[in-house]
């Protein structure tokens, strides 16, 4: 018998946490795991899923007016917010059930509880009971983050958009991220008069600039006041409302202010630094490429050590982990080539490099094109869609891809199956056309717009 508690206890209950309990659990390796709040992380219970339900929710509002365009004699109603939230928390309510029980039914014992750590195998619970473990994986995530200013604490974040009692009539979103920009899309689209306001020249920094240039463009088409190059100094209450007073001189009422400044692991006052583990500026756990942070038993996963974070990163770091400890194969974490979505209106999806951070790798070749959309351009809409490669000249390979369309999320999935097989343009323009489809474009751009 082994002198520890357990072969691995997890601190975390989220999807990298859970998933790599239950799989080394699987293997027949003891396993305990610790979440202070609720199973599913921020994934599922304040982040990608009831996010996407509230796309779903606020893309409905175009839809009436479209298929009038097509000849059906539709009127639109109120949306029911309160209708709708019921709905969605029963939902969260059954999918947190369903990681429950996927670690029971696995044979993991979980605490409902704070875990902290005493040394490099003890951790210890809020009630004050110590358990040990050969190994401990951290996958405490991580939380939305305030800037410091005065009125800050009068301001949501994301976490508590899922729990407003009524939707304001107004708001103001701060930040220019996917999580900013997609809210600042969902509130629009049910109703809600959206002014959203960042700091730097574009929106969606670090993702191709003639892609984000459209999204931009197409939030601003939607209704959506989008103030670049402003930032806000102040918040206050006001009988009215709250009060902000912006850097660009203007001050305006909302009902609602958000923050979607930044988001930051998890990892103060849990013991860690106590023990030689180093955290990095933002406060991550620094791991190595097997996941393995300075003290040699302890491993994190996830948001908490800012790496990609993207829930299905930290499910397959999860999976790495389980078979480097628990299955004799070291296996390093392949954080190459990940396709991802965001999900404003219209949608982009994106995988590899974008033109500018390509360009300065190689030559490249740009394909792209802009165009209206069949199905909305014949309801008479302006909308645009986009569709990129970047092309290695030397070796054809497309090192980028970039859509911005609706669906855009499911085109990329599979374009990212040849992108991550290395395919050439030539294999791009072998494939033949799937007429009529706005993604038939991806296969039949011939000639390069520019070389860069």
């Amino acid at each position: 018998m082994s002198d520890f508690d357990y072969d691995l206890f997890v601190i975390g209950g989220g999807s990298g946490g859970v998933r790599a309990a239950r799989v080394a659990a699987q293997r027949g390796v003891r396993v305990a795991l610790a979440e202070e709040d609720r199973y599913g992380g921020t994934c599922v219970i304040r982040g990608c899923v009831p996010k996407k339900l509230m796309v779903f929710a606020s893309e409905y509002a175009g839809v009436v007016d479209e298929a009038r365009a097509y000849g059906w004699d539709l009127q639109a109603g109120a949306f029911d917010w309160t209708k709708f939230r019921t709905s969605l928390h029963a939902e969260l309510d059954r999918l947190e059930g369903i990681y429950r029980n996927l670690l029971k039914s696995n044979g993991v014992e979980t605490f409902d509880t704070r875990a902290t750590l005493v040394d490099p195998h003890t951790v210890e619970l809020a009630d004050g009971r110590r358990k040990t473990a050969k190994h401990i994986l951290l996958a405490m995530g991580g939380r939305p983050v305030k800037p410091e200013m005065p009125g800050a604490e009068l301001a949501i974040t994301s976490n508590d958009i899922f729990h407003l009692d009524a939707l304001p009539k107004s708001m103001l979103i701060i930040g220019g991220g996917y999580i900013a920009c997609e809210f600042a899309c969902i509130l629009n689209g049910l109703g809600v008069e959206v002014t959203q306001y960042y700091r730097g020249a574009q929106v969606l920094r670090g993702f191709d600039d003639e892609a984000r240039g459209l999204v931009a463009e197409e939030m601003q088409q939607n209704g959506i006041r989008l103030h670049l190059g402003t930032n806000i100094l102040s918040l206050e209450r006001d009988k009215s409302g709250l009060r902000v007073k912006a850097t660009n001189g203007d001050e305006e009422l909302f009902d609602q202010v958000m923050f979607a400044t930044g988001r930051a692991p998890n990892t103060e006052n849990m013991g860690l630094e106590a023990l030689g583990l180093e955290l990095g500026r933002n406060g991550q756990v620094l791991v190595d490429k097997y996941s393995q942070s300075a003290v040699p038993s302890i491993y994190a996963v996830g948001d908490v050590t800012d790496r990609v974070n993207l829930t299905p990163v930290a499910i397959r770091e999860g999976m790495a982990f389980v078979e480097t400890v628990f299955g004799g194969n070291p296996t390093p974490v392949d954080h190459d080539l990940i396709p991802t979505a965001i999900f404003t209106q219209p949608e982009m999806g994106t995988i590899g490099l974008s033109e500018e951070a390509a360009r300065d790798i190689e030559p490249v070749e740009i394909y792209c094109t802009s165009f209206k959309p069949m199905q909305t351009a014949f309801a008479g809409s302006k909308q645009r869609v986009l569709m990129k490669l970047v092309v290695s000249q030397a070796t054809r390979r497309v090192m980028g891809c970039h859509i911005v369309a609706p669906g855009a999320g499911e085109m990329i999935q599979l374009a990212g199956i040849a992108i991550k097989m290395g395919a050439t343009k030539e294999d791009f323009d072998r494939t033949v056309a799937v007429h009529p489809t706005m993604s038939e474009e991806i296969v039949t751009m011939k000639s390069p717009v520019r070389t860069a």
